[in-house]
């Protein structure tokens, strides 16, 4: 990392108001921003899909769990995987303490995986998680989103990610998005919004709190350094300077 400019606090105080401009500009956008993806269209979904739960196999409407709001997160966990993407594990310890709040305002949040229900429950404990997470397998669900594909899709020349053609080559058999839902009082569903690849990054509270640290995220290549949260081999100490 270089070397940083040593300099008066007022020097330093000319330099960090100047940066606040910037980033009340940076704010201002992302609330046009915002307001811009709440005027997207929607679509219908007419399309029966079937999750396996903890309580049994439910309908996309019925994972709503009679909120009107639906936010799904696109996990990967394979069938035949053993574990669940790294990066998904990191943006998922950000989950849990969202959900009174998200509940509280008529939005539920579910992620969903293609692994079978058992697998789900399985990583789901170990990892100490309580959000809810059901699994799409045997359902066109996450392939018809565009975060699942097949051998014969991988084996074509171009898949679609990102709402984009990749070259097929850098695709995989699962990719991360996350996607929105309404549900009115008639019970039809609508697709209002998905979003990929760096797209939920903003729901990583780890990562916005290292963009303010001293050395920021001080990574070689996107989330280098992220290790599931049983697997860093450095665990804090049961109590600091002030425990």
């Amino acid at each position: 990392m270089p070397a940083h400019q040593i300099v008066s606090r007022e020097e330093w105080l000319t330099a960090r108001k100047a940066l606040l401009i910037k980033e009340k500009e940076a704010t201002r956008a992302r609330d046009r921003l915002n307001a811009e993806r709440m005027a997207l269209p929607w679509v219908k979904v007419d399309k029966a899909y079937l999750f396996d739960t903890p309580n049994g196999r439910c309908t996309l409407a019925e994972l709503f769990e009679g909120r009107s709001q639906l936010i799904v997160y696109h996990f990967m966990l394979g069938p035949d995987w053993d574990a669940g993407c790294t990066g998904c594990s990191f943006l998922a310890d950000h989950l849990d303490g969202a959900l009174a709040h998200l509940n509280h305002h008529d939005v539920t949040l579910t992620a969903v995986s293609r692994a079978p229900l058992a697998k789900i429950e399985a990583y789901k404990a170990r990892m100490g998680w309580r959000f809810p997470w059901v699994s799409a397998f045997g359902s066109d669900f996450n392939f018809d989103y565009h975060v699942s594909f097949s051998r014969e899709d991988l084996a074509g020349e171009e898949i679609v990610y990102n709402f984009t053609s990749l070259p097929s080559a850098q695709g995989h058999d699962e990719l991360p998005g996350l996607s929105a839902f309404y549900r009115d009082e008639q019970g039809e569903v609508f697709h209002t919004y998905s979003s990929y690849a760096r797209g939920p990054e903003e729901l990583i509270g780890t990562l916005m709190i290292l963009d303010r640290a001293p050395k920021g995220r001080n990574e070689a290549s996107t989330m280098d350094f992220v290790r599931r949260h049983d697997e860093y081999e450095d665990k804090p100490a049961a109590h600091g300077c002030c425990g």
